[in-house]
């Protein structure tokens, strides 16, 4: 009997889970507009790569944590410049017609530099690095990805030294709804096509960069989390630190952060200046608020390692 009551309850919630993934439905550089792609539908020229579904990335060992599920080469590739604004905006549904649907876990931003036109770079071996990174509110409870399910952006700035040339960007949500288990973090990376100008030095040492895969493992802080429904939480972010010649405060989510993340500054609000233009060449279940909110609430009845307050883990920039 029991089993049954918990298979209706399930079937009950299957249509809340039914849109619960999401992709990047379109990205602004400085206050102009590049349009993405639908996962798995028509290809049209685009400075996103596309992805072939909306489902996340699931391991921190699948070869598509570097672009996204099965993501490809897009045409287009979008002039920036030294701290040029960009505002990633992520979409909730197939067709991106609603919110982004997670609202627990963080918002990181990398770049690696192509090997020729990004246009046809391939990713594979590519070394990323860090520019930055943004978990937690002040409170310790609620998460700055809540500004994007709320229908804001994910800002980052280019950062404001860095050496010219073709660069993906890499932005990345990690859902950690399910981190209560190993290999239960539910991860969505996209990569953006740049041609940075200016005339800029800067760079990420070695040290600095890592792989995708291979920039985490399953079981690491951050990407396992079992404290994830006992707040006040801490976290400690994935992967490398914010390169050190980026500089900066803290520089993503919808809202202008307040220090509890690193990076290349940024705000809500892209910057005038010149307009970038395109140049051309060649599933899982997860939860969404609803269920997380019962999960949150099953973990305090059952009073899981409660009553300590730790400090928020931040990295250097």
């Amino acid at each position: 009997m029991i089993h049954l009551l918990l298979a209706f309850s399930l079937a009950a919630l299957l249509p809340v889970f039914v849109s619960a993934h999401g992709y990047v439905g379109s990205v602004t550089i400085d206050g102009t507009s590049y349009p993405g792609n639908e996962p798995g539908g028509a290809t049209n020229p685009s400075i996103i790569r596309q992805v072939s579904t909306i489902d996340p990335v699931k391991g921190a060992t699948n070869p598509s944590l570097n672009c996204g599920m099965n993501a490809t080469l897009a045409a287009d590739v979008a002039n920036a410049n030294p701290g040029s604004q960009i505002q990633v905006h992520w979409v909730g549904g197939s067709t991106g017609d609603s919110d982004w649907p997670h609202n627990v876990g963080p918002i990181m931003h990398y770049m690696t530099q192509c090997n020729g036109p990004c246009s046809s770079y391939d990713s594979t071996n590519a070394e990323w690095f860090k520019i930055s990174e943004l978990g937690l509110e002040p409170d310790d409870t609620t998460w700055y990805q809540a500004n994007i399910m709320a229908g804001q952006p994910a800002n980052v700035a280019i950062p404001p030294t860095i050496a010219p040339g073709g660069f993906l960007l890499r932005s990345e949500l990690i859902s950690l709804q399910l981190a209560v288990s190993v290999g239960g973090a539910e991860f969505y990376p996209a990569c953006i096509q740049l041609n940075i100008g200016g005339s800029g030095t800067g760079a990420a040492t070695s040290s600095e960069e890592c792989t995708f895969p291979g920039c985490y493992t399953d079981d690491e802080a951050g990407i396992y989390d079992p404290d994830i429904y006992n707040p006040p939480l801490t976290y400690t972010f994935p992967g490398p630190p914010v390169a050190a010649f980026v500089g900066g405060n803290a520089s993503a989510g919808g809202s202008q952060p307040s220090g509890s993340g690193s990076g290349s500054g940024s705000s809500s609000t892209p910057t005038s200046g010149s307009s970038p233009t395109p140049t051309s060449s060649g599933s899982t279940m997860c939860y969404l608020t609803a269920r997380s909110t019962n999960e949150e609430s099953l973990a305090k009845r059952r009073n899981v390692k409660r009553g300590h307050k730790r400090r928020l883990v931040r990295r250097p920039n």
